[in-house]
């Protein structure tokens, strides 16, 4: 009975399964595009660590903050909310841009597991519909015994056949999607705990009184400082007084 029923199903045909792959897909693109956009708008932030840096030397805390909440990178966005915290010392600005960061990287995930689904899952999807041809045309090879049968099957064997190679169509843009904006994730990581180094360093050499490395000085030279004229004078003409009461 059960096997009945699900031959039936089977024998619908795989054109839905080919609709359903065409709409994943477009899905996947989308998802793509919105997470490009994403990345796009925002600005680089190689050089955000330095500046902030040097605004934090100048004693120029409200010129630090401006610089966040102007750069517009994702870096700066996680750093603006967490510098509030920088009069609690390192170890406070530490645990609030990991705090940050952790609350951010829903935004970064964003569409992500939609990508690695869609990469992992498609080429299955596609297998399904393919299988599904193949029970049809067995099934239609098994009701006629002409030509016009055998060239049936044939064509639903080959309609079964593009769906797998439309699963890997929705599959390959996908995982490469996925990898790409990974790599942009860890990216961002990676410069948020840099930028978190060079700010903890910076408040811990702050705390015992350097800000920066300076050169040592030069040594000075012991040199004997030439006697006064009176001073020598007065030597020998006491000199000369004690020679003649001897």
């Amino acid at each position: 009975m059960i096997v009945e029923r699900l031959l039936k199903v089977a024998l619908l045909g795989s054109s839905w399964v080919m609709y359903l792959l065409m709409g994943l897909s477009v899905i996947s693109i989308g998802a793509a595009i919105e997470r490009w956009w994403f990345f796009r708008k925002h600005a680089k932030a190689d050089t955000l660590g330095d500046e902030l840096c040097a605004k934090l030397e100048a004693d120029d805390l409200f010129g630090a903050e401006r610089l966040l909440q102007t750069h517009g990178s994702i870096e700066a966005s996680i750093l603006a909310r967490a510098i509030r915290w920088i009069d609690g010392g390192a170890e406070a600005l530490s645990d609030s841009i990991e705090s940050e960061l952790g609350k951010k990287r829903a935004e970064l995930d964003r569409g992500m597991n939609l990508l690695g689904t869609l990469g992992n899952n498609a080429p299955f999807i596609g297998l399904f519909g393919t299988v599904i041809g193949v029970i049809e045309a067995f099934h239609q090879l098994g009701a006629g015994q002409d030509k016009t049968a055998m060239g049936n099957v044939m064509n639903g064997i080959a309609e079964a056949l593009v769906a797998t190679g439309v699963g890997l169509f929705v599959a390959i843009p996908a995982v490469v999607a996925f990898n790409f904006f990974q790599k942009k994730i860890s990216d961002v990581e990676d410069n948020v705990a840099a930028i978190s180094k060079q700010l903890t360093a910076f408040l811990k050499a702050s705390k015992n009184g350097v800000r920066r490395a300076l050169p040592p000085l030069p040594e000075a030279v012991a040199t004997p400082s030439p006697e006064p004229a009176s001073h020598v004078g007065s030597q020998r003409v006491a000199e000369g007084v004690w020679d003649g009461m001897e």
